[in-house]
């Protein structure tokens, strides 16, 4: 199964999600990959992951589309071990941003699926971080990807936002990748005591959204395993957060 995680807005928890949800599959022994298409290398950073010099990120692997190599790697040599057992990272790179008007122009919008394809017998599960911008790059982890998480943080921008990138997804899905579906959104820094959030919810699941049935609420333990590099299901796996994560997971894994 292949998840992108996606929303225009920014600071809705693209990132925390993907790595949080990645980990957890990693844990009930599941081989996972993170693919982190982000330019601030969020995903990648949380796990202490950055490449060295040596090591290869993703901009690496779609600049090799565009060069002349006698002979291509092949995508699993991108993917580098992190701190979790069963889980890989191919890590991002601010160099996307210098690649991207040359894929465009080239036509290079379906090497992520080509590559994800050919990983399919290497990995169980495979999430996508994507930047918050309907760019070359998200719009390729959407053309890759069976299922769209999307994260909202219940204000009002975010709910118009949702209407126009429902449509967005549905064009993507006519056009290129008939098997995209929203799997669910996800309500994240959910505030319980206040009636904004819940009113926002409400109004969503009446006009028939599929929003998750279970909450990401706030917490400063985030930031905390933020800070520590860790996942929540290794820094705090009993806290609410982390019982929340894995609801979240158990509710995709048995399709809501």
């Amino acid at each position: 199964m292949i998840r992108v995680l996606f929303n225009k807005k920014g600071g809705v928890g693209k990132s925390s999600l993907t790595v949080n949800l990645a980990a957890i599959s990693a844990s009930k022994g599941f081989r996972t990959l993170i693919i982190d298409l982000d330019t601030q290398c969020n995903s990648t950073a949380y796990l202490d992951a950055l490449a060295t010099p040596e090591e290869s990120t993703i901009a690496d692997l779609f600049e090799q589309t565009i060069t002349f190599h006698l002979h291509r790697r092949a995508a699993i040599e991108y993917c580098k071990t992190t701190q979790v057992d069963n889980l890989f990272i191919i890590p991002g790179a601010q160099r996307l941003n210098e690649l991207e008007s040359e894929l465009h122009s080239r036509h290079k919008i379906y090497k992520l699926r080509e590559a994800l394809e050919s990983m399919s017998k290497d990995f169980d599960h495979i999430y996508i971080d994507t930047a918050p911008a309907l760019n070359f790059y998200s719009l390729s982890a959407l053309i890759a990807s069976d299922r769209c998480l999307i994260p909202i943080d219940c204000d009002d921008f975010a709910r118009q936002g949702l209407y126009s990138l429902q449509q967005k997804i549905a064009e993507i899905k006519e056009d290129h990748n008939p098997k995209l579906e929203i799997e669910g959104i996800i309500a994240n820094q959910f505030m319980t005591n206040a009636n904004l959030p819940k009113q926002i919810i409400n109004e969503l699941i009446a006009e028939g959204y599929p929003v998750l049935n279970e909450y990401i609420s706030q917490s400063v333990k985030m930031r905390e395993s933020h800070q520590a590099k860790k996942p929540l299901i290794t820094f705090a796996p009993k806290h609410k957060l982390s019982l929340s994560l894995l609801a979240i997971f158990d509710l995709l894994e048995n399709g809501n």
